[in-house]
């Protein structure tokens, strides 16, 4: 099979993609968002003859160009809804028209400055309109826009833009003093945008508005690319850059690297990596007004998972609910008022929400909800039947949870649906099965596939690893990228099994297993049985040293307000929750607020530094 995109591979690879569960569900789905039949042929002879005409397309196509066709999708969609709400962000309330004119501006105004095609436009921007509108603006002329974590600082927040070398940098007003204090150290940002604020700017910093205002709202000089760059996770030192906008982007687009992959199969892994519109039921969603996805934008959107709240509007024509920073009952609240029907969530947020008092939580009415997508960090089963039970009593059907497991570099791998919990109960302590990619479990002592049940490294394969560079940091590819029976997989540094339908269960990261006198301690385990208890609002299991068995379990606990529980009595509730012998924690630390990244992690290796101190902790 050939590299790289031909016009040959093209047309052996469709029939296959063409006849996949997932291609027929994006179609539906499609249908169903842009309104029916009629409207989805309008979009799709848009694309063939908008832009610089039928032939000039037709021809671009014979040689699978598509840079200069795929922004007609784009537009096309907006002008088939122009009066369709798009953006929700506080007081502000646009439509597709104009987040139309406002992103043909923007990206006139960055081409004035200088930016190109490949080029990178930095954002360090809060939740809100002017994000979208400058992914929007940056896709349709070509540049990449890397997702600055707006919590850096200081000389981590320099390295890390410096990292993709951007020519301009879009940022919020309230980050002025930051920007300022590295600005002398940017090495290649020769444009600093400001969005808000009521003072004039520092010399030198373009105000965002102005740019829009003082620019054409014509087409600009288009050259598509999905502009989709995060950066990864992590809570120490510099992150690496995802380059999702290869991956995901790499079959609209003629900026992208080839993947490490045939064009044929790569066609159904990209299928696949888009599936998750179907899976999460976006073939059935319909807001009985504006006929679309409604999708509540609560967490960062410099984070890479929240792309499962703001891709519906991009790719559907969905109606984006912009929350600026999380509040629990805002949360609650924008869901009936803005007849919400799909958001993304952190397994923190749901906490928040059920911590709330019975009288605040229960006065909302929630039944327009149809898909509440969790992920980031690991969901305690409990929470997802309290979460449920909130939403039923609320108005919704039936149950709403969904779940997946993906990162920044591997994106959506596993997904689990209400119908797969409803139909044997177990799986809701699953993370889901291998829906948008391929899974394995490999044991990596033994050089072997596992068997259903057994324990070890989670491996992943999906459009996303086929593409994974690490755009500045490429030294770093080597250390996750394995070679496996001839075929590239990702190694998440995940430990977990799968059951015998398919369905995959975490027990931890393999860093944070404790090896307890020779045996292997999933904290997990542990964690799960804690927070059962009703007076525990979360808990991490981490390592302790101990004179003679290495390591054994600490549960730190962190309380719902108000409550007082003691040692002793979380320690009696693991043994009558089933815990026994070395999986009872040693201790059991209590402590206000447990540290946690801004995905909702809980940062581990912060609590172990409280007990190693000068020791060092295994593995």
């Amino acid at each position: 099979m050939e590299q790289g995109k031909t016009f040959s591979a093209l047309v052996r690879g469709l029939p296959a993609m063409i006849r996949m569960e997932e291609t027929k569900g994006l179609g539906r789905t499609l249908k169903k968002q842009w309104g029916g039949g009629w409207n989805t042929l309008k979009i799709v002879y848009g694309i063939f003859t908008g832009g610089r005409g039928l032939v000039a397309n037709l021809r671009d196509l014979s040689k699978v160009k598509v840079g200069k066709i795929i922004p007609n999708w784009v537009l096309g969609m907006w002008d088939t809804f122009p009066d369709r709400e798009a953006i929700v962000d506080g007081d502000k309330r646009y439509t597709f028209r104009e987040v139309k004119e406002r992103s043909l501006r923007l990206a006139n105004g960055l081409q004035s400055l200088g930016v190109r095609p490949k080029d990178a436009v930095a954002a360090m921007l809060f939740n809100s309109s002017e994000f979208l509108e400058t992914l929007y603006a940056t896709s349709l002329i070509g540049a990449t826009m890397p997702f600055v974590n707006w919590h850096l600082t200081g000389d981590e927040l320099l390295k890390t833009v410096n990292l993709r070398k951007p020519v301009a940098l879009i940022f919020d007003h309230d980050f002025l003093s930051e920007i300022m204090a590295i600005k002398g150290g940017l090495s290649t940002a020769k444009h600093l945008i400001m969005v808000g604020g009521n003072a004039s700017p520092p010399e030198g910093i373009i105000p965002f508005e102005k740019l829009i205002v003082d620019s054409p709202n014509r087409l600009p000089q288009v050259d598509f690319i999905m502009a989709f760059n995060p950066y990864t996770g992590g809570t120490t030192g510099i992150p690496k850059s995802s380059n999702l906008y290869d991956s995901l982007g790499y079959l609209l687009s003629d900026l992208t690297e080839d993947p490490r992959e045939p064009f044929e199969s790569y066609l159904q892994y990209n299928s696949r990596a888009l599936s998750y519109f179907y899976w999460f039921g976006g073939e059935h969603i319909s807001d009985p007004i504006t006929g679309n996805i409604r999708s509540l934008i609560v967490t960062p959107m410099y984070h890479a998972g929240t792309a499962a709240s703001w891709a519906p509007c991009f790719m559907l024509g969905g109606t984006g609910i912009i929350m600026r920073k999380f509040d629990a009952e805002e949360f609650l609240r924008l869901i009936e008022r803005e007849r919400v029907n799909w958001t993304f969530v952190a397994p923190t947020i749901l906490q928040r929400v059920l911590a709330l008092p019975d009288g605040i939580k229960r006065k909302y009415y929630l039944g327009s909800m149809r898909a509440l997508i969790c992920a980031a960090a690991p969901c305690p089963p409990q929470v997802k039947r309290d979460i449920n039970r909130l939403f039923m009593e609320g108005g919704t059907a039936g149950p709403v949870f969904g779940e997946y497991y993906g990162s920044a570099e591997t994106a959506i791998i596993t997904v689990l649906l209400p119908r797969d919990y409803l139909e044997k109960p177990r799986r809701l302590n699953s993370v889901g099965k291998a829906r948008c990619g391929d899974l394995g479990i490999y044991l990596e002592e033994e050089k072997r596939w596992a068997e259903p049940g057994e324990v070890g490294k989670v491996m992943g394969r999906t459009a996303s690893t086929l593409s994974l560079r690490y755009p500045g940091s490429e030294e770093k590819l080597h250390e996750s990228l394995r070679i496996i029976d001839g075929r590239e997989w990702y190694d998440d540094g995940l430990l977990g099994y799968l059951d015998e339908d398919g369905f995959l269960y975490l027990t931890g990261r393999v860093k944070e297993m404790i090896i307890s006198g020779g045996v292997n301690i999933y904290p997990i385990e542990i964690e799960e049985v804690i927070l059962r208890h009703p007076d525990v609002f979360d808990v991490a299991v981490v390592r302790l040293p101990h004179p003679d068995l290495g390591e054994v379990p600490i549960a730190c606990v962190q309380l719902h307000q108000g409550k007082k529980v003691g040692e002793e009595e979380i320690l009696d509730f693991c043994r009558k929750e089933g815990l026994f012998g070395y999986k009872i924690p040693a201790k059991v630390e209590f402590l206000e607020e447990l540290p946690r990244h801004i995905d909702g992690k809980i940062i581990k290796s912060e609590l172990e530094k409280r007990f190693w101190k000068e020791q060092e902790p295994g593995g």
